[in-house]
């Protein structure tokens, strides 16, 4: 059963951009478009995390936040506050009212779901703890052995999806600028700061002939020179 996630925030191309990440990754997702919408969501589909912009119509992410900790049920649900605003004094009033993650936009996708992946895997330890030290003779061992299996399961699940959507889009990008697979081994080592000599010894070619492979680097990225390349393969996600 997927887990699922509240996504909260009045600008429709967020809600569904980060909508479809997370259901790439492998989440089910729900999203509103103002706070008052997203605290009858929690009550309807009892999400387990919620992520949400600040600035939205009729009630903003502050008070909803406030409203979701003032409820039993959902006093643990993680939150993730997902805004433009920036500045320390907005991070400060953004913990004090109980999101666990105060991200700035613009953000990168896969850095929210590790947060995501994160708080999850915590929410995890802190049942798991609870019932323990609650002492439930309901919840037997094998059943308790058996929700953690289920859960973690589920977590496994996204990160083996998140590590295939990255290498996906790194083959798309790969693939846009025509790069040979030559190309791009020679485009990883010279990212890691090596030599044309030190690139030649690791895949065994000429330091002439690395020195053509990085000329055609340059030319299909319409960079000037290797930092300007390193930058561009960074920028575009073409190496780790």
């Amino acid at each position: 059963m997927p887990l699922t996630i509240l996504v909260a925030d009045d600008d429709l191309g967020t809600r569904l951009s980060i909508g479809d990440y997370l259901q790439t990754i492998g989440y089910l997702v729900v999203s509103a478009e103002n706070g008052q919408e997203a605290l009858k969501l929690v009550e309807e589909y009892q999400p387990h995390l919620v992520v949400t912009d600040i600035t939205m119509p009729q009630m903003d992410g502050y008070e909803l936040v406030s409203r979701i900790r003032q409820r039993p049920t959902s006093r643990l649900l993680p939150v993730v506050f997902l805004t433009a605003r920036n500045d320390t004094q907005e991070r400060i009033r953004g913990y004090q009212a109980g999101c666990d993650v105060y991200l700035s936009k613009p953000f990168e996708l896969q850095e929210l779901g590790a947060v995501v992946r994160n708080l999850l895997e915590r929410l995890q330890m802190i049942e798991r703890d609870w019932r323990f030290t609650r002492g439930d003779a309901a919840q037997s061992r094998e059943t308790e052995a058996a929700s953690e299996a289920r859960f973690s399961s589920s977590l496994k699940s996204h990160t083996d999806r998140e590590e295939a959507t990255r290498v996906a889009a790194l083959s798309i990008a790969v693939a846009a600028l025509n790069l040979t697979q030559r190309e791009h081994d020679v485009l990883k080592i010279l990212s890691d700061g090596h030599s044309n000599m030190q690139i030649g010894e690791h895949l065994h070619l000429s330091p002439r002939t690395v020195e053509k492979y990085v000329s055609s680097l340059l030319r299909k990225t319409d960079t000037s020179n290797r930092a300007e390349l390193v930058r561009f393969a960074m920028d575009n996600r073409l190496v780790e």
